[in-house]
Formats: C-alpha cells, sequence, structure tokens
C-alpha cells in the first residue's frame, strides 16, 4: 500500500502496524470508524484486506484529511473522512467498529513544539475518559472497540470502558524486547458483553538485534511504502 505522509511533521509508525494487525485477527466487517486517521493507514489497511467493511474516518487536522483523502484514492479504497473533533462527531446509524491509535503521551512526557506532531500524541487533545464514553455512545449493539495506547495506564484505560459500559475482552501487550516493559498494549473492549478478558502472548518486537519472526511477519503482511511529500 503506497502512503503518502506529510515532509514535516507526525508520521505513523510501529504501532499503527501492529494495531492493524491486532484488528485483522478478528476478521471484522461492517460498518467501521477510524478516529485519529492521521494518514489513514491503520483503516486504510484493515479495509484493504477486509472487503466486507465500510471504511469512515474521524479527523480534526486539515493536513491528515487531505493526505487520508488523497492515500485511500491512490489506493482505490472507498472511503469517507469526517473533518471534525470526534468529540462533536455524531451518527445516527452507529457503527460495528471503533478503532483508534489515539493520543496517549501525558503532558509530564517529553514535548514537542510541532502543532501536528504534538495534537497526534498527546491525550489532552483527546482525554481517554471522554474518548471512550462517546466511543460507547456511537456503537451499535455488540459493536467493537479495537485501540492501542500507553501500557502504563493500562488501568485507566480499562476503568474508562467500565464506566462506558464496554467490557475488555481481549488485551495483548507489545515489548520492544523479552527482558523489557511493555511500550504498547492493545486492546479489544465490546458492547454489551459478559465475556471474560482474554490476554494473549505478548509480541516482542526484536529477538536480540534483529526483527522477530512476528514482526516479520507483520510488516509483511501491512506492505506499506511510505513517501513524505508536501500534498
Amino acid at each position: 500500500m503506497l502512503l503518502y505522509q506529510p515532509q514535516e511533521g507526525y508520521c505513523y509508525n510501529s504501532d499503527s502496524i501492529f494495531l492493524y494487525d491486532f484488528i485483522s485477527s478478528f476478521t471484522p466487517r461492517g460498518r467501521m470508524l477510524d478516529v485519529g486517521a492521521g494518514c489513514g493507514v491503520v483503516g486504510l489497511l484493515v479495509a484493504r484486506d477486509h472487503p466486507k467493511v465500510r471504511l469512515e474516518a474521524v479527523e480534526k487536522q486539515d493536513a491528515f484529511v487531505q493526505y487520508a483523502s488523497k492515500n485511500a484514492e491512490v489506493n482505490g479504497i472507498d472511503y469517507r473522512v469526517h473533518h471534525t473533533d470526534f468529540l462533536a462527531f455524531k451518527d445516527p446509524e452507529g457503527f460495528d467498529y471503533i478503532v483508534s491509535n489515539p493520543p496517549f503521551y501525558h503532558e509530564g512526557a517529553s514535548r514537542s513544539e510541532n502543532e501536528m506532531v504534538h495534537t497526534a500524541r498527546y491525550n489532552l487533545h483527546l482525554p481517554i475518559d471522554a474518548f471512550i464514553s462517546h466511543a460507547a455512545k456511537l456503537l451499535q449493539a455488540q459493536g467493537h472497540l479495537m485501540l492501542c495506547y500507553d501500557p502504563q495506564q493500562f488501568a485507566h484505560l480499562c476503568a474508562a470502558c467500565e464506566r462506558a459500559k464496554l467490557r475488555v475482552v481481549d488485551v495483548q501487550f507489545v515489548h520492544s524486547k523479552p527482558d523489557r516493559n511493555a511500550t504498547l498494549v492493545m486492546l479489544h473492549a465490546r458492547k454489551n458483553s459478559r465475556s471474560l478478558m482474554r490476554v494473549r502472548p505478548p509480541i516482542f518486537a526484536f529477538d536480540e538485534d534483529e526483527f522477530s519472526a512476528k514482526s516479520l511477519q507483520v510488516y509483511r503482511d501491512a506492505r506499506t511504502h511510505s513517501i513524505k511529500c508536501t500534498l
């Protein structure tokens, strides 16, 4: 998949690629909303591999609306981008899936002075409680929420889901190496579910100094080719 990205500013990373793989493992179908789509990488990859997905997105940054729309066009994917803040977004029909790689850095983390990067990375632009609460309202009965987040905030994430009456049913942690702390958590929550949480085996991105077999498989499945440019 060819993906245009900004010449300067925020670009997607391995978090989005691992999230795409996580979402794909559930063989999604039906109406899907990608929240904070950026250049569109997560939703477009899922829609490419799962033709029964009807993809839409919400993105509030002007530049990313252009990049996501262009990337859908060049890859021949039917796509509608809603240019608005997610917390102001309304939809009467509801979605079967809401997916997102939301901003999850807190203000105590090392701060970027680039406005595009700051908006894409820091959770003050989309607080997790407000995000989960609004996502729950937009999901159909039995709908799915799938996202990745900072593992240090995992307890907060689960509590926000419980308050919104979403049951966390699948969790998977990503580590750079087996002896390192997790750097990412991927979560699947479901509306009106009574299932117990299933913790999947962890993903290790590296085997010593080389990509692990899992990382190689995920990147091979994604097959992305990125070009930085100005639209």
